[in-house]
């Protein structure tokens, strides 16, 4: 059997070659490409002959996919699978992977990150040191994040996560999602209605898919809810935000400031995208996920995953 990793995954070759050596041992071939490409012609080189396609964020296409005629599993070293060509994959019966839980610690210190240095201007006392500002001349005046209510949007590991840090902090959550967990409640975390979710916090931090029903799910009428006082955080998907009504509400004064890292596409941003000349606005490069720890991490599930299908024992196989 052939299996293609079409992209690096975040690890050492030290660590690539422990965790791909059994399969020579097994009779199988294994094919990793060390480099990223979004070239539809040079996907389908990479893995059109593969029973199994290991990929991590990087787009694999219907187009692409609907040519794999060998195609029997993707495995996918990533959370979303929105990246995917969903409807090829049903239309061959291709089972699709992933690797849920692999960032859970680094999505959610990220988001509680965010959420400090835009309350405490860190950016803006950065550049003010560095052009000879001081508190007073560039307005540094922060505000704590102990007693800050917090709405979780999405109670799903990440977002339980997310809870936990936030009320190691001293912070008030609560939350919002489709299906009530007993295990976020037991986390701290009351449950509302969205709007009263969206009308109460002082922060809202998204961990929510990318999906048909939560496109925009974060809308120009869902953000004029917030308080002016209010952050956003996004760590979750770019998909789920409205951005342009975002930045026009950052710009109006409407919310006080957002923490973005993930966007309508993967950076490079565009110079022309709304957020990018956005007031009181911190912008990272989907970055949430990516911590050495989690790479780690992800590379075993991802393996696992692979030999577990091998023996007629998949695991994290993804609904969709």
């Amino acid at each position: 059997m052939k299996i293609s990793l079409l992209e690096p995954i975040g690890i050492d070759a030290e660590l690539m070659d422990k965790l791909s050596a059994p399969l020579k041992d097994m009779g199988h071939e294994f094919v990793y490409y060390d480099n990223k490409t979004t070239d539809k012609d040079e996907l389908l080189k990479r893995a059109c002959d593969s029973e199994i396609v290991m990929i991590a964020n990087n787009p694999l296409p219907d187009s692409v996919i609907e040519k794999c005629d060998k195609l029997k599993m993707l495995d996918v070293a990533f959370t979303g699978i929105d990246h995917v060509g969903q409807t090829a994959c049903k239309a061959k019966d291709v089972m699709i992977c992933n690797a849920a839980g692999y960032s859970n610690e680094t999505v959610s210190e990220l988001a509680v990150g965010m959420a400090i240095a835009v309350l405490r201007k860190m950016a803006e006392g950065d550049k003010a040191v560095r052009n000879g500002g001081t508190l007073a001349s560039a307005g540094l005046m922060g505000t704590e994040l102990n007693t800050k209510t917090v709405g979780i949007i999405g109670t799903g590991r990440i977002g339980i996560m997310t809870a936990k840090l936030f009320k190691a902090f001293g912070c008030k959550v609560i939350g919002y999602s489709r299906t009530k967990k007993p295990e976020a409640v037991e986390a701290g975390i009351e449950y509302m209605e969205l709007d009263d979710v969206l009308k109460t916090s002082d922060i809202v931090s998204l961990h929510i898919p990318a999906t048909a029903e939560t496109k925009q799910f974060i809308n120009k009428e869902r953000i004029a809810l917030m308080k002016k006082s209010a952050i956003l955080i996004n760590c979750a998907r770019g998909a789920v935000v409205d951005n342009t009504a975002l930045a026009e509400a950052l710009n109006a004064g409407n919310i006080a400031g957002a923490a973005i890292d993930v966007f309508d596409m993967e950076p490079p941003i565009p110079a022309d995208y709304p957020l990018l000349s956005a007031k009181n606005t911190l912008l990272t490069p989907h970055v949430a996920f990516a911590s050495k720890e989690s790479m780690i991490r992800r590379a075993n599930i991802v393996f696992d995953n692979l030999y577990a299908y091998l023996e007629g024992k998949p695991m994290n196989v993804v609904k969709y």
